[in-house]
């Protein structure tokens, strides 16, 4: 007989395979929903392989894939290479082209909520999309057909993709679903290009804001400066700028690139070398998307912006090109009076004329829509009613090139198609905004350069740097540049032509380009390479990309280790003197030297201009790196200066500057001097728009931000968030051709191809990147992953 004792026992073992069982279902739901999530993910990486019938097509289009990535597609009419274009970008890519529509559109609130409802108005206000409802009425019948053979292309994938639940993860994430495309879609992105390379307002509003709040002498002082022997290509009434443009959508200050092309007299091939990397925002997905097409009127390879046709840099069988960002004046900020009793009435000589008003309506994720008022001048459209009042009856316009008409796209076209420079130049003629360097090399041997695009005629260089009075005739634009007197170089005795963003004419040249050009570092380095060799291979093409020297610190360390001699230092003070002394000038990834060049260099800044620029003003201060080297080039040399009076000379500017880098230094990375480096700072992400969202962070960027060489002066540009030391600007894209085999050139396109996070080849260029790992993209024989694209 069996006590109570003895069946306590088997009563616990029930309970325990109760406990399992409940557990087991579980941890089974648990494996169903992940693999759920798993499959349902999966399902939207692009199809590579097989076939998909797309009913625009009127015959087969092939697309290989090649271990890359890079899409070939080949095609027997160019309606079906232009629709096969749109599907396969929107394969790769749709998440970005809807975002970088709606960016561009003012539209984001639609699916992002009220926290980007500020960046809309301001792109509304800016009107990048009337300027590309604009500019679709000048293109040509053809161009047209071409914009709307793409968009056919993007929404049959649209239309698939919905319809099989195929949409890229992050519409789900984010609640929203896309909008069929449009040509206007197309050329609204190729404006936010214009937007994003655009002008200098910025510094406009800022020098305005000096000579409101300085004494002359040191508003002046404080004014775009270029070094005198810097080599060149070619020889009111107030306004509160600080609350009135505060919120503005500000262009990253280094928007740049670099480009040269050589002779093949300097060559070992004996055929031109071209070069190019542009320097944009470096994220993922990337900017660029790289691509060959062909089709009976088209063999062209290279890259292009996601949502946009054709190929706008690289080659094809019988030239190449590439641009760097000119940076010209083609941004005017006015001064409007507005009429005291109507406010849509502005004064222009003795009349008052009526505005453009544009009532735009902004639709707000789980908000009510807003409406929103636009006014828009004779000029342009009042940036100073984007966030607050500026005052009653004086404020700013716009006056901008990319607002007018432009076909930036027939331009593209016709320089695929182009076989010479006599041709490629005739499709400059409808290249207009934004204004590039462009570099040429064709298999003729010859090569060339022309600043191109829409350059505004100023009276005076000084009438660029501060607003203008609006109501006044003489103070409007003088017309535009001819296309013949457009800076030019063809086929120059040196044997080379480079271009940096720095300043590309000289004195005698007739007409004002820029006030604001980029430190001359990165150019004279290029020469300097470019010069000492006559057998030039891809190899030291690729290098020079690369190249990590820094010249600003080969200028600048011996001038401030000079007036630190006779300074009272402390051992580890006097260490970092030493670490400087000793480099190489280098921006090498383990040194400490570039840590402390660099961190020093910036606290000088901040001691020269913390006084007299607001946190409020510092974005809009383009071109101080710029200043800040001349100011200490010119105290150095004995030139009296209030900005250096007011920091008690230049020698307790610089012994003060570095004391506060030295401690800020050993607090964050120890009191080994010798063991900081480069790269515990400087460090690239590729950051996905998503991946600030924590719980997303290790899908969209999975790895750990790599440390990197370079820096925002040497030829291999990496600039980078000063209190991060997150490079987040760069050579997003870098190329190399020899001109005498044009059936391959070299890529780097980072971090990778697709924008699916599940694909091979999300992030499979991260590394290269950093390291100068390139690939040959061949335009014969491709092998890969072919898929057939069926009518």
């Amino acid at each position: 007989m069996e006590t109570r004792l003895e069946k306590q026992p088997s009563v616990l073992k029930k309970g325990q395979r109760i406990t399992l069982w409940t557990l087991f279902v579980l941890g089974l739901i648990m494996i169903v929903i992940l693999i759920f999530v798993n499959v349902y993910i999966n399902r939207s990486l692009p199809q590579t392989k097989g076939t998909i019938a797309v009913s625009a097509l009127e015959k087969p289009v092939d697309i290989i894939r090649d271990n890359q990535g890079v899409p070939h597609l080949s095609a027997s009419s160019d309606k079906d290479l232009f629709i096969a274009q749109g599907y396969v970008q929107a394969q790769d890519r749709l998440f970005q082209m809807d975002l970088a529509r709606r960016q561009a559109s003012g539209t984001l609130s639609e699916v992002a909520g009220k926290a980007t409802v500020t960046q809309d108005k301001y792109f509304r206000t800016l009107g990048l999309r009337r300027a590309a409802e604009i500019s679709y009425k000048s293109y040509s019948e053809d161009a047209k057909q071409v914009l709307e053979w793409y968009s056919q292309g993007v929404n049959a994938f649209i239309k698939q993709a919905e319809e099989e639940r195929r949409l890229p993860v992050e519409f789900t994430l984010m609640g929203s679903s896309p909008k069929q495309w449009s040509p206007v879609d197309s050329l609204t992105i190729g404006k936010y290009m214009a937007f994003d390379l655009g002008g200098h307002w910025e510094r406009q509003a800022f020098n305005y804001y000096l000579l409101q709040n300085l004494q002359q002498e040191k508003a002046e002082e404080l004014f775009p400066v270029y070094p005198k022997h810097a080599p060149t290509i070619l020889q009111q009434e107030p306004v509160d700028v600080t609350s009135s443009l505060e919120h503005a959508v500000i262009p990253h200050p280094h928007n740049g690139s670099n480009n040269w092309v050589v002779s093949g007299e300097k060559t070992a091939s004996g055929y031109p070398l071209l070069a190019n990397d542009p320097h944009l925002g470096l994220a993922t997905p990337s900017i660029w998307y790289e691509m060959e097409l062909s089709s009976p009127n088209y063999q062209v390879a290279g890259v292009i912006f996601t949502g946009i046709p054709g190929i706008i840099l690289g080659h094809n069988e019988d030239i190449a090109w590439g641009v760097t960002n000119t940076g010209p004046d083609v941004q005017q900020l006015y001064l409007e009076k507005r009429h005291p009793e109507d406010p849509t009435l502005f004064l222009f000589e003795d009349t008052y004329e009526e505005a453009i008003v544009h009532e735009e309506t902004i639709h707000i994720k789980g908000e009510e829509a807003i409406e929103y008022e636009v006014v828009e001048t004779r000029h342009g459209p009042i940036l100073s009613e984007f966030a607050k009042d500026s005052g009653k009856d004086t404020v700013l316009s716009l006056r901008w090139t990319a607002l007018d008409a432009s076909t930036e796209l027939e331009a593209i076209l016709e320089m695929n198609q182009a076989a010479n420079w006599t041709e490629f130049e005739e499709g400059l003629k409808k290249f207009l905004v934004p204004t590039q360097n462009f570099v040429f090399a064709s298999k003729d041997g010859t090569i060339a350069y022309k600043a191109n695009g829409k350059i505004p005629i100023y009276e005076s260089a000084s009438d660029a740097l501060v607003p203008l009075e609006g109501w006044k005739k003489e103070n409007e634009w003088k017309g535009y540049i001819p296309f013949d007197e457009l800076p030019t170089v063809i086929n120059p005795e040196k044997g080379f032509i480079a271009t940096a963003n720095n300043k590309v004419i000289g004195d005698k040249y007739p007409y004002h380009i820029s006030n604001n050009w980029a430190q001359p570092y990165r150019y004279i380095r290029i020469e300097e390479v470019l010069e000492e060799n006559n057998k030039l291979t891809v190899q030291d093409m690729k290098n020079l990309q690369m190249d990590q020297q820094n010249l600003q610190a080969r200028e600048f360390v011996p001038i401030l280790l000079q007036h630190l001699q006779n300074q009272k230092l402390t051992t580890m003070e006097r260490q970092g003197l030493e670490v400087l002394q000793s480099w190489n000038y280098e921006d090498d990834v383990s040194m400490a030297a570039p840590l402390l060049f660099h961190h020093w260099m910036n606290n000088i800044a901040l001691h020269l201009f913390e006084d007299d620029v607001p946190d409020s003003m510092m974005e809009f201060f383009k071109g101080r790196g710029q200043l800040t080297d001349d100011i200490i080039r010119r105290a150095s040399n004995g030139e009296s200066l209030l900005m250096i009076e007011q920091q008690g000379g230049l020698d307790k500017l610089l012994i003060d500057s570095y004391q506060t880098t030295i401690d800020d230094l050993a607090n964050t990375y120890g009191y080994d001097l010798t063991a900081w480096e480069w790269g515990e700072y400087h460090k690239v992400s590729f950051q996905h728009p998503l991946s600030n969202i924590s719980y997303l962070k290790p899908f969209f960027n999975p790895q750990d931000p790599l440390p990197v060489g370079g820096s925002r002066v040497t030829v291999m540009a990496a600039s980078y968030n000063q209190s991060t030391g997150i490079v987040n600007h760069g050579a997003s894209w870098r190329f190399v051709a020899d001109i005498g085999d044009l059936t391959s050139a070299s890529h780097i396109v980072s971090p990778g191809q697709v924008g699916h996070f599940r694909s091979e080849w999300y992030h499979n260029q991260r590394k290269d990147w950093a390291t100068g790992e390139y690939h040959d993209t061949h335009t014969s024989e491709v092998q890969g992953e072919k898929l057939t694209l069926l009518p």
